[in-house]
C-alpha cells in the first residue's frame, strides 16, 4: 500500500467518502482526542512496536528527548493497537488534529495498510490510516538496548505529561485488551523500569504513581 507525506494526508483523502478508519498503537489507544464513530482493537501484519523515536514536544523537551513508539517493518511481527473509524465531517476535523499532534510535532509520515480486528477473522479485514515515524526525520534516536531506553523514559516529561505514563498505559492496554498478544520490546522495557523503580506498582493504580 502506498505512502503518504504529512503534508498531502488530508488532500489525499476525500472528506466527501464515508467512513476513514485510523490505526493507533501508541498514546492513540487511549487518548485519541477527535471524534470518531466506531472502534476494534487488532493488529496490523508486518510490523513490530518500537521505543524508537524521540519526543521533545509531548513527553519530552529539547534537552531531554523522551522516547515513543514508532513502527518497524517486520515480515514476522504484529502491532497491536486500536482502530477508529471516522465518518463525515469528522474525518476532516480529526485528520487535521494527527497532522499537527502526529506529523508536525512527531515526525511521522501516514500509510494505508491491512488491519485485521480482534476475532473477526480475514473477513473483518479492513484499510487503515497509519502514522510512522520513519529514521529520516530529525526526532529519531533508534534503536537501543531496553534498560537503556527504560533509564531514559524515567527522566523524561513533556507538556502531555511523563514519559513513564506514557508507556505504562500502553503496556496496560496490551494487558488488558490483547492479553495473549505478545510485545516483547515493549514488555522488556517496563519490566526494566519496574527494575529501576520498584514502586511503581505499590498502589492499584499504577499510571497514576512515578517514584
Amino acid at each position: 500500500m502506498p505512502d503518504y507525506h504529512p503534508s498531502t494526508a488530508m488532500e489525499d483523502t476525500p472528506f466527501h467518502q464515508k467512513s476513514l478508519w485510523i490505526f493507533g498503537y501508541g498514546s492513540l489507544v487511549w487518548r485519541p482526542d477527535f471524534q470518531f464513530s466506531a472502534s476494534k482493537v487488532g493488529f496490523i501484519p508486518g510490523y513490530s512496536r518500537k521505543f524508537w523515536q524521540g519526543d521533545t514536544f509531548h513527553r519530552g523537551s529539547p534537552e531531554m528527548p523522551g522516547r515513543v513508539v514508532t513502527l518497524q517493518e517486520d515480515f514476522e511481527e504484529s502491532t497491536w493497537g486500536i482502530a477508529y473509524e471516522v465518518r463525515g465531517d469528522q474525518i476532516e476535523s480529526s485528520l487535521e488534529y494527527l497532522n499537527i499532534r502526529e506529523s508536525v510535532l512527531g515526525g511521522y509520515i501516514t500509510k494505508l495498510v491491512k488491519f485485521f480486528p480482534q476475532d473477526e477473522g480475514e473477513e473483518g479485514v479492513l484499510p487503515v490510516l497509519v502514522y510512522i515515524a520513519t529514521p529520516q526525520n530529525p526526532g529519531y534516536l533508534g534503536p537501543a538496548p531496553e534498560e537503556e531506553i527504560a533509564a531514559q523514559i524515567v527522566v523524561s516529561s513533556g507538556r502531555a505529561g511523563h514519559n513513564i505514563e506514557y508507556l505504562l498505559r500502553l503496556a496496560n492496554f496490551m494487558h488488558s485488551f490483547c492479553p495473549e498478544a505478545e510485545d516483547k520490546h515493549l514488555f522488556s522495557i517496563e519490566e526494566a523500569l519496574i527494575a529501576i523503580l520498584p514502586c511503581l506498582y505499590s498502589t492499584d493504580d499504577p499510571v497514576t504513581v512515578f517514584c
